[in-house]
């Protein structure tokens, strides 16, 4: 029977994981811990509906790792949310924190429901309720959320306060991606896209490749995407061809302003139709020939079918998990440059890292200390990866992973796990 390859988020963390520890040959005790979560909640809350009706809300918090420190991971509101894609998420955010050096494990969380559906009473009392639920698992120095999908620094401030509540005393730590005058961090907001820029900007450089003028295809344009375009255009001289969202996109080799087709999609909830360009579709968009694809919406785009018709020279994944173990075998064999999820997005949490460390000492840093920390930090993480992968023969993601892996067992023999 022909291998048919899985889409479980999860699975294909373990996956990737597992290719890792066998070019490592990682202790077998090392690497089963490393297989799965540390711990698994699930919470069951109720919230009072504006009907004056109870609903009860299911909950999720993975703590995956926590050798080097608290974990640290976002937060979802989806209806669809799986405890496999948030097992899959803590994962990923283990390897990312320990690739880019910051002292955190890797965590992640989520609520089963539909943000689009409630009123914001209804979105205070779940994230309330939420709060409560996991209050006595997460802390400053124990595990710290953040805003994901559907959820927003709004919501993280509503959190914080909550815990603030339960615990006696003003925490701003236990959460990062607040509103600044709670305790945010300027930077924050582009902190990803940014991240994904600075580690682009390098791969140009070891590939040879000049970025002014080079094209860039955007697949996803909400805040990552969009602030990739902006800042591609602004710190690289790139020019952006086209950029798409769930419900379509367009294309135009002369250009597409990345600022207007942001204003246009704010104002028609969609892309599509944007200043008379041609329009194109989610999957035209990864075939398209240009120098750059930035895939920044969903997992598992980039697959076996598709990989071999990729034409970019660098794949820079700002989203998490675009592309399958697959298509990552094609894209390293057809020499596509592919900069990993858990290394090119990792400037948001770094930036997270950041506002703790602010939070924690009292003291606000400028806008300047921020990039210039965040560049330090993401320019350090690729070159660290890109020679692993140059040393061991393998593709970026491997690895990144025997860099990421190897720190984490590293500080797991030497609290004595194992």
């Amino acid at each position: 029977m022909a291998n048919v390859p899985t889409l479980n988020p999860f699975e294909i963390s373990q996956r990737q994981l597992d290719m890792a520890a066998k070019k490592l040959n990682l202790d077998p005790q090392v690497h089963a811990l490393l297989r799965e979560p540390l711990r698994i909640l699930e919470v069951h809350f109720p919230v009072r509906m504006d009907d004056g009706v109870f609903k009860t809300f299911t909950g999720f918090r993975v703590q995956y790792n926590d050798a080097r420190g608290p974990t640290k991971g976002g937060l979802r509101f989806h209806p669809e949310e799986t405890i496999d894609t948030v097992k899959a998420l803590a994962a990923w955010m283990t390897w990312k924190c320990a690739v880019v050096g910051i002292p955190y494990g890797g965590g992640k969380g989520g609520v089963i429901c539909n943000p689009k559906e409630l009123s914001e009473r209804e979105l205070e009392g779940i994230a309330r309720g939420y709060v409560r639920a996991i209050g006595r698992f997460i802390g400053p120095e124990r595990d710290i959320p953040a805003p994901d999908v559907y959820t927003t620094p709004q919501i993280m401030a509503w959190m914080m306060d909550e815990y603030s509540k339960m615990v006696g005393y003003n925490a701003p730590g236990v959460i990062t991606g607040k509103p600044l005058p709670l305790g945010g961090s300027l930077g924050r907001g582009d902190a990803t896209a940014r991240g994904t820029v600075y580690c682009i900007i390098e791969a140009a450089k070891v590939l040879g490749l000049e970025l002014k003028g080079a094209t860039v295809a955007i697949q996803g344009y909400g805040n990552a995407g969009y602030f990739c375009g902006t800042l591609m255009e602004e710190l690289a001289g790139a020019k952006v061809v086209a950029v798409t969202d769930s419900r379509g996109g367009v294309y135009n080799a002369n250009g597409v302003d990345p600022e207007a087709a942001f204003q246009h999609k704010q104002k028609n909830g969609t892309l599509a139709g944007f200043g008379g360009h041609k329009a194109i579709s989610n999957d035209e968009i990864l075939e398209l020939d240009v120098d750059i694809l930035i895939p920044a919406a969903i997992e598992n785009v980039i697959t076996d079918k598709n990989a071999a018709n990729v034409k970019a020279k660098i794949v820079a994944e700002a989203a998490n998990g675009p592309t399958t173990p697959e298509a990552d075998a094609i894209l390293h064999k057809n020499g596509v440059y592919v900069i990993p999820d858990f290394l090119c997005n990792a400037g948001g949490v770094t930036v997270s890292y950041f506002e703790w460390v602010q939070n924690i000492g009292g003291y606000y840093w400028p806008i300047e200390d921020v990039h210039t920390q965040l560049r330090a930090k993401m320019v350090q993480a690729f070159h660290e990866t890109h020679n692993m992968a140059k040393e061991n023969n393998v593709d970026n993601r491997i690895g990144a992973y025997m860099v990421s892996v190897q720190r984490v067992a590293e500080a797991m023999k030497l609290r004595g796990w194992v």
